[in-house]
């Protein structure tokens, strides 16, 4: 044990690593809630709990590296991503949780909300913004719910090879579009589109309309950008969110 890992820490939340255990702490009581019921529903591989004693949850850390890393390359074969996919859709044909996500309506409403406060702020040009959002309102259309992870950054999937042994940090899961994971996935990665949907088969059979992928990848992007500032990350970095926005933008998506 070589001391305590600050593996994460800003005003809603930190997460702390000592040796084989993460110590998570969260603000809101209800996240750790979600995320130990998720966890239990899940049938994918997932971390073990320790305990939970709202607001603090342990878990046993879980072998293997991750995927990738917004912003950096990915050096996980297409094997795993695929492994990744094929992992999701064991996750999208569960049974639904009971709890549940955003609606269109609210999708809509938080979208308006941070593209309106990116330009008054004077954090990006009110025409990247305007042009990132047409790309972004593909999303607002009806879908028929899943079990979504509701965060799946490649950094919360841990592979070993070409196999998944662990995925990470369930406190935004819910109901929701299928999509929204497959995106949320690949957006610094859309060399790996490809691979995420030839995995999750059951997204692949149907036609994936592309407009939409794109358009959650310019969501996501939009609407964290002022979270991440005002908790100390920075979507300016290479690969990151400004630019999802600036490829939304310029090109009718990313990708």
């Amino acid at each position: 044990m070589d001391g305590v890992e600050v593996v994460v820490a800003h005003r809603e939340r930190a997460t702390l690593r000592v040796g084989g255990v993460f110590l998570k702490v969260d603000a809101d009581p209800a996240r750790t809630g979600r995320e130990v019921a998720a966890m239990a529903l899940a049938p994918v591989p997932t971390a073990t709990v320790l305990w939970h004693r709202p607001p603090a949850l342990a878990l046993a850390a879980v072998p293997g590296a991750p995927l990738g890393r917004l912003g950096d390359p990915t050096t996980a074969p297409p094997a795993a991503w695929a492994a990744a996919g094929a992992v999701l859709r064991r996750l999208h044909g569960a049974p639904l949780p009971p709890w549940p996500g955003r609606s269109v309506d609210e999708l809509a409403m938080l979208l308006d909300t941070e593209c309106r406060g990116l330009v008054d702020e004077g954090v990006l040009p009110a025409d990247l913004v305007a042009r990132a959002r047409r790309v972004a309102e593909a999303v607002l259309r009806p879908w028929e719910p899943v079990f979504v992870h509701g965060d799946l950054q490649p950094e919360h999937v841990l592979v070993e090879g070409d196999e998944v042994t662990g995925v990470l940090d369930w406190s935004e899961a819910a109901r929701g579009d299928a999509l929204a994971d497959v995106a949320v996935l690949t957006m610094g990665h859309p060399d790996r589109l490809g691979d995420v949907l030839t995995g999750h088969g059951a997204v692949a059979d149907r036609e994936v309309d592309l407009h939409v992928v794109r358009g959650w990848w310019a969501w996501r992007a939009l609407t964290a950008t002022r979270w991440l500032l005002a908790h100390g990350f920075d979507p300016f970095a290479p690969g990151c969110e400004v630019d999802v926005v600036r490829a939304a933008g310029s090109r009718e998506g990313p990708g």
